[in-house]
């Protein structure tokens, strides 16, 4: 199990600025109003240490003032708000940079722990992927071919004709991993801040981190980092160069990780990998380091330019011929290459069969053998995996329109057929 980072004691263990923690602090005062101090811990994700310590000196400087106890009880908190000089540093400070929330890790501790949790550590074992694919129907031989592939840690690159599970593999192989890893809400880089925690990317991991006690409940871990299983982030055609670039927002004064960045520790899946509006050989010609060194470079408004760990188990997928996607230099970064067949009569049947049970239609040995050979077998058309579901759910659709039972027949085939293709 990958150990939780430890919660700072002091403030230099932060490691931020103690100008940069002032400044955080008065802008949650100026945000929220009078807080007590554990107010404050919840909004920064401080240690109740910390934010003491913090509390002290931006009272000695006049910058916050005690407003009494929070309720009758003498043992309630005290509730601080900003005092006379802290109106004026707390707007210069949203001046510079509106962020507000939990304070940021610093680059070097983001690197410290993608390293330690980093996802070639993890392996995963044959009985595993078969479970997280278990939905789906493949043959064994592409089964054993994707585990090396998957527990190498490079790069992947899926191909063949479309509709034959290649993004659903993809995503599929992101549940075969269990470890729970920790990404920040934050980092900062030279002053800055760039917000990285993304709720629709990452998933929080519902067990406890290694070092929490269960009893209490109460973590002794950075606060600042959250639990999280292995992210499993997805982009198609609508990736752009600029989306693997830091996004800077000139009115907030903060950045916005990349999308790349915020798979690290996971896998970061590429669909349609050549129907970007930036050419293939081009994405590919941006990824020739990272890919091959496990780094990349970012650079900030101010000219800063500074390295993010790559650690991520890149997939790229296409039904586009591979020989057109890049030159030959181009194909080799990617170093696992796997064809997703057709599949075969069998395999179509038992997909078939899946699909009928998902969508609760009673399967017809007859009425599907009539309809394979019909629109298969008799015109020479390969089956695709996709076909399926989309035909049951037409059948579905005009069942429930005509207030009758869903079934398979003829009839209810035909139309599914005409509907799935353009004639």
């Amino acid at each position: 199990m990958i150990e939780a980072p430890a919660a700072p004691n002091s403030l230099e263990e932060t490691g931020l600025e103690q100008d940069f923690l002032h400044k955080l602090v008065a802008k949650t005062l100026h945000v929220h109003g009078t807080m007590t101090p554990s107010a404050i811990v919840r909004e920064t994700c401080l240690p109740i240490t910390v934010v003491s310590a913090l509390l002290s000196e931006l009272q000695r400087l006049q910058i916050i003032e005690a407003k009494g106890l929070a309720g009758a009880d003498m043992r309630s908190e005290l509730r601080y708000a900003l005092g006379g000089r802290g109106i004026p540093f707390a707007l210069e400070a949203m001046a510079q940079s509106q962020y507000v929330g939990p304070a940021p890790v610093s680059l070097e501790a983001f690197h410290d722990q993608i390293k330690m949790q980093t996802i070639s550590r993890e392996h995963v074992n044959r009985d595993d992927l078969v479970r997280s694919l278990s939905h789906l129907v493949l043959p064994e031989e592409l089964v054993d071919r994707l585990g090396p592939a998957i527990n190498s840690a490079r790069s992947i690159l899926f191909y063949g004709d479309p509709g034959n599970g290649k993004t659903s593999i993809a995503e599929a192989i992101g549940t075969a991993f269990k470890d729970t890893i920790y990404l920040p809400h934050a980092i900062e880089v030279g002053g800055q801040i760039i917000n990285f925690f993304d709720t629709t990317l990452h998933t929080r991991a519902e067990q406890l981190p290694a070092n929490v006690e269960p009893a209490a409940r109460k973590p002794s871990y950075d606060a600042r980092w959250v639990a999280c299983k292995r992210p499993a982030v997805l982009t198609g055609g609508e990736l752009t160069l600029a989306m693997l670039d830091l996004a800077y927002n000139p009115v907030s004064n903060f950045y916005e990780a990349p999308i790349h960045l915020k798979a690290v520790g996971g896998i970061f899946i590429v669909d349609d990998f050549g129907r970007q509006q930036t050419p293939p050989q081009t994405v590919l010609n941006r990824w020739i380091i990272p890919l091959e060194r496990k780094f990349d470079f970012l650079t900030l408004h101010t000219g800063k330019k500074f390295s993010i760990p790559f650690d991520q188990l890149v997939i790229f997928s296409t039904n586009i011929d591979p020989h057109k996607l890049a030159d030959a230099a181009g194909l080799r970064r990617l170093y696992y290459k796997l064809h997703i067949p057709t599949p075969t009569a069998s395999d179509y049947r038992r997909i078939f069969l899946n699909a009928c049970d998902q969508v609760g239609i009673p399967f017809d040995e007859a009425t599907f053998e009539r309809f394979f050979r019909k629109y298969y077998v008799d015109r020479n058309v390969p089956p695709a995996g996709h076909h399926p579901k989309y035909l049951l759910d037409f059948i579905h659709s005009v069942c429930s329109y005509k207030g009758q039972p869903a079934a398979m027949n003829d009839d209810l085939l035909d139309g599914a057929w005409n509907n799935l293709h353009v004639v």
